[in-house]
């Protein structure tokens, strides 16, 4: 296995980090094999990323076969487009090194978790595509081929996870109802959208599930295939929800959600046949 690790520098000079684990090809298999590709983008309320959203999901995709990525973006107090941007140079990196990496730039998702899941979407949907633009990125080229959120914060409306959208936008612009138009999410979902699978939990009390249905809906309007679960137990911020990755290795431990990335893959594995 190839271990990638990746320094990506933000408009503002802060490190973002990139870390890859590229699956060897084997002669006894298919020395010529392309995997498909998921960069994997974690959350921390766009103030920190979180770990246990991080490597431990990486390798739930590497165990099915996939190539996977892992974005350590800059958070607060870094602000928006910084870590769109860095989204943006990690997907043109992947492609670019796809040969190297004998990974198919075609066959490329991203996963984001909480305002991962907003970052991710931001990046899939057309929410960021001027900012891509005016920072020398055709957002065609870096937007993924689909797309799947765990608890994602989608919406900067009364339902919003404020905390996310002030970090993000910062004092100055927090409170600008077109900063905040321009990124709630459900909002910009149109046909450039590529295939959704989502999930959350009912009782989350940190980023209200109604932020995954709204996601739905708006799919739904724009035609956009998307696939979303809600489990009946559990809080916010599970990733796993094993004892892999509980809080300090104990509690948010829910076997209902456990099965979440068996989910993931199974629907992944049917749109890039």
């Amino acid at each position: 296995m190839q271990y990638i690790d990746q320094t990506i520098t933000g408009i503002d000079g802060t490190p973002a980090h990139f870390t890859g684990y590229v699956i060897d090809n084997s002669p006894e298999v298919d020395p010529n094999r392309r995997r498909p590709a998921v960069l994997v983008i974690p959350g921390g309320g766009y103030e920190m990323t979180s770990d246990r959203e991080a490597e431990p999901i990486a390798l739930k995709f590497v165990g099915a076969g996939y190539n996977a990525f892992v974005l350590r973006y800059s958070c607060k107090p870094s602000l928006y487009p910084t870590a769109l941007l860095e989204a943006a140079e990690a997907m043109r990196l992947i492609r670019t090194h796809a040969d190297e990496w004998h990974t198919d730039p075609e066959r490329i998702a991203v996963i984001g978790f909480s305002a991962g899941g907003h970052l991710a979407a931001n990046l899939a949907t057309t929410a960021g595509d001027e900012d891509e633009q005016a920072h020398g990125y055709d957002p065609d080229e870096v937007r993924p081929n689909a797309l799947m959120l765990g608890y994602p914060v989608v919406t900067s409306g009364p339902l919003a996870h404020r905390g996310s959208f002030d970090a993000l936008l910062g004092p100055d612009r927090k409170d600008d109802q077109a900063w905040l138009d321009k990124l709630s999410i459900e909002k910009h979902i149109d046909a450039k959208t590529p295939p959704v699978f989502a999930w959350h939990t009912v009782p989350d009390d940190c980023v209200p599930m109604e932020n995954t249905l709204m996601l739905v809906s708006a799919c739904k309007a724009a035609h956009v295939p998307v696939e979303a679960h809600l489990f009946p137990e559990g809080g916010h911020g599970l990733a796993l929800g094993t004892e892999e990755t509980a809080w300090g290795g104990k509690g948010n431990i829910f076997p209902c959600i456990q099965v979440w990335p068996k989910l993931a893959i199974d629907w992944l594995g049917r749109l890039f046949d």
